[in-house]
Formats: structure tokens, sequence, C-alpha cells
């Protein structure tokens, strides 16, 4: 008798909640494909560029250089003394610190100003959504993520890039 009744109540929740998932509008959005096809997310790439190429110059140098150390003392250490063996370890392994140095600090750079980069931007992007839901009068906007499949009318992210681009 128990469970005819949970049986029973279990239907008509599911027929109550049926409706009310049939009314509900959504939509998806790629957030991360949107803002990165963005024209100030092009703008900031290319100014990101700009600023750390010469950085980026000095460390394919500095690696470079260990490169050959490294191919040296591989291929000539045989026939070196002790000493100038020892010599070279040593400066092979100053250039490769140097270079994981320069490569995590340019690394880490870069990260941080991209990371400003999107917390600036979120602003407007969260007003873009917003507009989107009005405009297509929309309950509720999914990331891309989190969606397995969505049918090409609900992806809302030429909509969202467009209007991005607009600010």
């Amino acid at each position: 008798m128990f469970k005819l009744r949970t049986a029973a109540a279990a239907l008509i929740a599911m027929m109550l909640t049926v409706p009310a998932l049939a009314e509900t509008r959504i939509g998806v959005v790629d957030l991360r494909q949107a803002l990165f096809s963005s024209n100030a997310a092009k703008a900031f790439s290319e100014q990101l560029q700009q600023e750390f190429t010469e950085d980026e110059a000095r460390v394919r140098e500095i690696q470079e250089e260990a490169r050959q150390l490294g191919e040296r003392l591989e291929k000539d250490g045989a026939m070196m003394n002790e000493s100038e063996r020892t010599a070279l370890g040593t400066q092979f392994q100053e250039k490769a610190q140097e270079f994981n140095f320069l490569r995590q600090r340019l690394d880490t750079t870069v990260s941080s100003r991209k990371q400003a980069f999107l917390e600036q931007a979120r602003p407007s992007v969260d007003a873009a959504v917003q507009e989107l839901l009005d405009e297509n009068e929309l309950d509720l906007i999914l990331p891309s993520e989190a969606v397995v499949y969505v049918r090409p009318d609900l992806n809302l992210t030429p909509q969202l890039l467009e209007k991005l681009n607009q600010q």
C-alpha cells in the first residue's frame, strides 16, 4: 500500500513538473569562444604580443645557448679533462636555470595580464548575456561546457560575439 501511494505521488509530481519544464526557454553560449573572438580580445592579444616580443626573443636565445652547451657537453665531454667538463656542466646548468627563471617569469606575467583582461571584460560580457536573455525572452542561458548537445538555433554564441563587438 505504501509503495502504491509513493508511486502515485511520484507520478503526480512528474505530471505537474513536465508543463513547467516545457515552458522554460533556454539558450546556450560558449563564453570563452565569444570573448576570445571579440575585437577587444584580438586587440589585447596583439598588444600583448608586441609588448612581450623582446622578452620572448630573450627566452629563446637563452634556450638556444643552453641547448648548444648541452650538445657540446654531450659531444665533447668525453674528450675534455675533468675541470673543463665540470666548468661546461656548470655553465649548462646556469643557462638552464636562467632559461627556466625567465620562462616562468614571462608565463606568470602574461597569465596575470590575461586574467586582468578577463576581469575587465566581465561586466561587458555579463551585460551582453543579459541583453540576449531579454531579447530572446529566455529563462536560462547555459554555458556550452555544461551541455552535451544544443540545436543550432539555441546556440547564441554568434549573437553574443556580435554584442561584444558593438561595445
